[in-house]
């Protein structure tokens, strides 16, 4: 059987040591589609080395590294055709802020196997920290088809119940058409995001948009419009990939924050030189609950129980 989930549950964790510079955090926030417009005092803090900060998703990328849901093929009992690999969501806790430069040791393991009938659900966890403790902990579902149904463990299937009421806030995000190539130079490089055939022989009539680029630019909007671009602010985001984006598409993302103890309401709007950021910022913390649908294609799904944790 291509995956042993007993294998794959008692492999050992694997260890390696990253590390990333300020190249490599600005290449992955032009990735996540940062830099536009690229003289706005806004965008600086992503792409200018004298204002950058990091968005926490570059921990999903940190170190060049392929992403979870393709390191999670390498597991022993663990081989199947990456044609028939999804990603099915990822959840990012975020212990401190992520330095500008840095080196970090990681440890990942396969901390679930789900038998779906029809395909399986891996879950890979990673852990990473650095000489002042811990950085990061992400988690990759991956989903494989056709791989299910040898009586395991179906897991969990409660989702979330819809955001109630109207969003505070819509934003439309168009997708460059080269997109996903910017993006795959910061680690991601499966033929599927690239490779019309490839794309074909997965089910997709063209490339597809990486998961993670959508992950990360629904977290860019909602650090930009609602924490005051504070990206420092950010404690945790988890999404499922509830569907595929393509290059070149117009997002739409409805943002729903959920601050206890005051109206629900976005930031008030910083002033063009970012110095009114912090005066409208909440205090206290609180998340943010969101959607992503494409909205050329009659809004189908992108992502959905998609939940940002701030402070």
């Amino acid at each position: 059987m291509p995956i042993d989930a007993a294998t794959a549950l008692a492999a050992p964790p694997r260890t390696e040591e990253i590390s990333w510079t300020r190249k490599d955090v600005q290449l992955y926030h032009l990735g996540v589609g940062a830099g536009v417009p690229a003289t706005d005092v806004r965008e600086l803090r992503y792409t200018l080395e004298s204002r950058l900060q990091v968005l926490p998703s570059f921990a999903t990328v940190a170190g060049a590294r392929p992403p979870g849901v393709i390191r999670a093929l390498s597991v022993p009992g663990v081989d199947v055709d990456l044609a028939r690999v999804l990603h099915g969501g990822q959840t990012l806790t975020v212990h401190r802020p992520l330095p500008v430069q840095g080196t970090a040791t990681t440890t990942s393991r396969v901390t679930a196997v789900y038998d779906k009938g029809t395909a399986a659900v891996l879950h890979l966890r990673t852990e990473a920290a650095d000489a002042d403790g811990p950085l990061w902990t992400d988690e990759a579902q991956v989903f494989v088809r056709g791989e299910g149904g040898w009586g395991g463990d179906r897991g969990p299937s409660v989702r979330a119940a819809a955001p109630a009421g109207e969003p505070a806030l819509t934003v439309d995000r168009p997708v460059r058409e080269d997109q996903a190539l910017l993006y795959r130079l910061s680690g991601d490089d499966n033929p599927l995001h690239a490779d019309p055939e490839f794309a074909r022989r997965a089910g997709f009539d063209r490339p597809v948009l990486h998961g993670l680029c959508t992950y990360g630019l629904t977290l860019k909007t909602v650090v930009d419009h609602l924490l005051a671009g504070e990206a420092t602010r950010v404690r945790g985001c988890a999404a499922r990939f509830a569907g595929v984006a393509y290059p070149g598409e117009t997002l739409r993302i409805r943002l729903w924050p959920e601050e206890p103890g005051r109206p629900d309401r976005p930031d008030r709007p910083e002033q063009p030189d970012g110095t009114a950021a912090r005066a409208g910022a909440p205090q206290g913390g609180g998340t943010v609950r969101a959607t992503v649908t494409a909205l050329e294609r009659d809004e189908a799904p992108v992502l959905a129980d998609t939940v940002v944790e701030y402070v």
